[in-house]
């Protein structure tokens, strides 16, 4: 079993909290991706799960056994870092084989180790080179396949792609989801990137300033995010955002003005009422020139990014508020243009004064 649980994880530098109140379950198998902008504390809560940082107040288990007092070699985890940190002057092989010979194991188990690793990672035919004969993507897998000899219980990866150019990542980051399928291994990815969380995980955490905001699969988290910060923050090109207010509330339904537009929708009975204040959200991706059945608003075209098969329209509206639309890369829009994007109101997403969300039904795409 190597499941992973956390409970009441605090962390605290001197009078700096960094992580409070922290209750996480990744079960057994799973691949779990922290998120979060820079500071947000998922780094730290990778080390501390490796044992590289001590708790301030919690408890930490892998596998049902407390291990808050346990070195990380007893912890039976491998950790894949951001640096490849591969020892110059050796073979990929002994790289690969050096953990399991500092640890004593018998020659012919570390043979077969490194060797199905390799072939695991496609680093057979290059066992015999140095680590400056590599790219940076083979030397990533050969940093990854270190970690694979030791046959752990948990891998933690700390942003391991971060070094590697746009196609490197593309492809680490297949090989990565096909080692997780192959092996059935518990992993923890951390990563900035939201694109390598929604494609690796099976479930993500949000993280925000030392706090989760929201656990969940990925397309949950993209269809319905708990707050504005999980909203914003999932998503590439990121959810836009208008201010709106509401004109009338019933148990069934709730009239609401934005942008010089209003839109019926379906709100938790209760939580909206006449004159309270809101936050329209809806994704660029759902957005259209053209449609009926939906909220029109119009602006004008500050800049265009072509795409290929689509292009994303930067436009403001009167309001002054600033929109991004995916627009076909066939459309002819132009700097300069006025443009009307369209917006089905199943793609809207609302929230309170608060930031939380208050849609129940009909929920935003």
């Amino acid at each position: 079993m190597a499941e992973v649980s956390l409970h009441g994880i605090a962390k605290s530098f001197g009078a700096t909290e960094i992580l409070r109140d922290i209750d996480l379950s990744v079960e057994d198998g799973e691949f779990v991706v922290f998120v979060g902008p820079s500071g947000c504390g998922k780094s730290t809560l990778l080390r501390i799960i490796a044992g590289l940082e001590t708790v301030s107040a919690g408890e930490i288990r892998i596998g049902g056994r407390r291990v808050n007092e346990m070195q990380p070699a007893e912890r039976k985890i491998a950790m894949v870092f951001q640096s490849y940190a591969l020892y110059p002057h050796m073979s990929v092989y002994k790289n690969m084989a050096f953990g399991l010979k500092f640890a004593k194991t018998n020659k012919a188990e570390v043979d077969r180790r490194v060797r199905q690793a390799a072939d695991a990672l496609k680093l057979s035919a290059l066992l015999d080179r140095k680590p400056r004969e590599l790219s940076g993507g083979q030397r990533q897998r050969v940093a990854i396949g270190r970690a694979i000899v030791r046959e752990p219980s948990v891998f933690l990866f700390d942003e391991p792609l971060s070094n590697l150019d746009a196609a490197l990542r593309v492809n680490t980051r297949l090989e990565i989801a096909k080692l997780h399928r192959d092996l059935g291994a518990t992993m923890i990815y951390v990563t900035h990137d939201q694109v390598e969380a929604m494609t690796l995980a099976s479930k993500i955490v949000v993280l925000n300033q030392g706090r989760i905001e929201q656990v969940g699969a990925p397309l949950e988290l993209y269809r319905r995010p708990r707050n504005l910060f999980v909203a914003g923050f999932i998503g590439s090109p990121r959810m836009n955002f208008i201010k709106g207010q509401v004109r009338s509330a019933t148990e069934k339904d709730a009239v609401i003005a934005f942008a010089g537009s209003e839109a019926v929708i379906e709100g938790d009975p209760g939580r909206l009422k006449s004159g309270d204040d809101v936050t329209i959200g809806f994704r660029p991706e759902h957005m259209a020139s053209a449609g009926p059945g939906a909220t029109v608003l119009e602006g004008r075209v500050d800049a265009v990014e072509h795409l290929g098969e689509a292009s994303l329209v930067y436009m403001t509206l009167p309001t002054g508020e600033d929109l991004i639309v995916r627009a076909s890369g066939e459309d002819p829009v132009k700097s300069g243009d006025r443009f009307a994007a369209h917006v089905p109101v199943s793609a809207l997403h609302v929230f309170d004064e608060a930031g939380q969300s208050v849609r129940i039904r009909n929920e935003g795409l």
